[in-house]
């Protein structure tokens, strides 16, 4: 199934490096504190992925990993940021030392022109991997001398962390190549001569392992080739567990032999230092904490919303972001994580505009990746509530949405939607489906893209994360970053989530119709698009989630069912194509269209998914 997507922005060079360097110069105006410590470590990031850029640019023109004088520079400016991380998070996030003035004149001597494609480093964004864990982990590893080589996108900064705890020398990075479980180096000769002459341990950096440790494996396979040892190589992963079922038998046995410390989130912000703990993040506002965080991801959110499992909706636990319960004397306060970069206060003005809209809970505010806001004590949405009050409440909230504007990196295009779509369908539905969609739609993709205005949709209108408030308001319970997931779906048009209204809640054709005239702008053959791409999208996700919950059965056949059910749908809307002209008369007749039959009603927006 098609279902994740790699983020990334297109921007100058020098326009990366000038923010950089004007947010250094306002750091240098903050107090000391936690809230400083985050826009470091933001501007980290930033410097991280501007050296990724560079590196991949070069990548991209000699096909092999080499040094160049911009991708030197820029390494060092990450290291000299990596440097005012450690001593920031060592001294209790006061003193950060001095500005790398230096070392961002060097990369500003060296910038070559034109863009450069920055990666969104995916730990940072949608896991809770923080930097510091790197930082602490790399200081278990015994006293030597250490190189450290990261692996691109991520690991260019993880990289520079390491080599600030081990007192290395600045780290290569690296791009590995080829089939996702079978990765490769390309490595100029000038690389490989300097691997091979190292005499001392090699620390391998980067997330994960994913299903197959792969790009690790690649790395330490190249080493091996080189001459380097087995036990002089040690690695740096996100997270202390084996590789996945895809891997390789050498590359399991190197991973058990291998050392390979790791610093647990928990161990770090939940029972560490007490300036470093989550639960003393907000009490300025919050309050002091005065019942120990109660951990609400990973699915446990339902035990608080319904009164028995057996109601509980389909949870994808291990791709949900990390959340916690505060309970102070103020009340009980949601902390989640909502990621970390230069982004935060563009995320944190969303909350609060959703909010003063009255579509969500109170946020309070965003530090170091996690959002607090005021847990409300309301009721799941039930199905007897879904009638003509929610839908114009519906109506209210996607009309919002629509004035929000999308992230520059924009959303899958109708191109890529529509492989989705054909892969995904194929895939439950059978070929015919994928053939069908495919001779249905790729001739309209060039007027599709034209006609979309991607905003910062909701991009899933599922019924468990709507509340139901004692005085009877409607509240969105997660509504904030669908539209920034780890996903391919991204910005999209407004199309998007009315389709998802009418399959999730199996909205009646008028009021399907209702719902479009309050929102407004809804392009026919958009909608028409979106109504067979959001259950393609969403079936892949569920049938994906299911896949890997093998550990809980229970788990994995509420994925199943909800996977079902969108099939369901697809396959309904793929039965019958009169459907796609139909819909497009009743929008074309909202937007004014005199020209079209009168009376001609939405009539096949499909089944109630069950």
């Amino acid at each position: 199934m098609l279902v994740y997507g790699d983020a990334a922005r297109t921007e100058p060079g020098a326009a990366v490096l000038d923010r950089i360097a004007a947010g250094l110069a306002t750091l240098a105006q903050e107090a000391p504190g936690l809230a400083r410590h985050g826009r470091l470590v933001a501007l980290f990031i930033e410097a991280a992925m501007l050296a990724q850029g560079l590196a991949d640019r070069d990548f991209e023109a000699r096909a092999s990993d080499r040094r160049t004088p911009a991708g030197e520079a820029a390494t060092a400016l990450v290291l000299a940021l990596a440097a005012r991380v450690a001593v920031s998070w060592r001294g209790g996030f006061g003193e950060g030392g001095p500005a790398p003035v230096a070392e961002i004149a060097a990369v500003r001597a060296a910038m070559p022109e034109g863009a450069l494609s920055l990666r969104q480093p995916e730990g940072y964004a949608f896991y809770a991997l923080y930097p510091e864990q790197v930082l602490e982990a790399a200081s278990r590893l015994p006293a030597g001398d250490w190189r450290v080589v990261g692996i691109r996108s991520i690991g260019t900064g993880l990289a520079a962390l390491a080599a600030v705890a081990l007192g290395a020398p600045p780290p290569l990075t690296v791009r590995p190549v080829g089939h996702p479980f079978r990765r490769t180096l390309a490595l100029d000769e000038g690389l490989r001569r300097e691997l091979a002459g190292h005499a001392g341990p090699f620390a391998i950096v980067d997330e994960g392992p994913g299903l197959s440790g792969s790009s690790f494996g690649a790395v330490a396979d190249t080493l091996e080739a080189l001459g380097v040892a087995r036990e002089r190589i040690a690695f740096l992963p996100g997270h202390g567990g084996d590789l996945g079922p895809e891997a390789s038998d050498t590359h399991r046995a190197r991973w058990r032999e291998a050392r390979r410390p790791v610093a647990d989130f928990g161990a770090l912000f939940l029972d560490g230092a007490p300036e470093r703990r989550l639960a003393t993040w907000f009490a300025d506002i919050a309050g002091p904490a005065i019942a120990p965080l109660e951990e609400v991801s990973g699915g446990r959110w339902r035990a608080l919303r319904y009164a028995s499992e057996a109601d509980w909706p389909a949870a994808d636990p291990q791709n949900e972001r990390r959340k916690y319960l505060l309970t102070t004397a103020g009340g009980r306060y949601l902390l989640k994580f909502s990621g970390l970069g230069l982004g935060e206060a563009e995320t944190f003005a969303l909350a609060r505009r959703l909010h003063a809209a009255g579509f969500t809970p109170e946020p309070l505010a965003l530090r170091h990746g996690v959002l607090a806001e005021r847990w409300v004590d309301a009721a799941p949405l039930r199905p007897a509530e879904m009638g003509e009050r929610f839908v114009a409440h519906l109506g209210r909230y996607l009309a919002f949405r629509r004035t929000l504007p999308g992230r520059p990196e924009g959303g899958a295009d109708p191109r890529l939607l529509l492989t989705m779509m054909t892969r995904n369908a194929g895939l439950a539905l059978g070929e015919d489906a994928a053939k069908a969609l495919d001779r249905a739609w790729a001739p309209r993709l060039a007027r599709l893209a034209a006609a979309a205005n991607p905003v910062a949709i909701d991009g899933r209108l599922d019924d468990a994360e709507w509340l139901v408030r004692d005085d009877g308001r409607f509240l969105k319970a997660d509504a904030l970053d669908h539209h920034a997931a780890h996903d391919l779906v991204g910005c999209q048009d407004i199309a998007w989530d009315v389709a998802g209204a009418i399959t999730e809640f199996g909205l009646a054709p008028r009021e399907a119709e209702t719902l479009c005239r309050q929102v407004g702008g809804v392009d026919p053959d958009l909608l028409a698009l979106h109504r067979r791409a959001y259950p393609a999208f969403r079936l892949g996700a569920a049938t994906q989630a299911a896949s890997s919950a093998g550990w809980d059965p229970a788990e994995a056949q509420r994925l199943e069912a909800r996977a079902a059910g969108y099939a369901r749908a697809l396959a309904a809307l793929l039965s019958d194509e009169s459907a796609y002209e139909i819909v497009e008369m009743a929008v074309r007749r909202e937007a004014g269209h005199a020209d079209l039959p009168a009376g001609v009603g939405v009539a096949a927006f499909g089944p109630e998914v069950s």
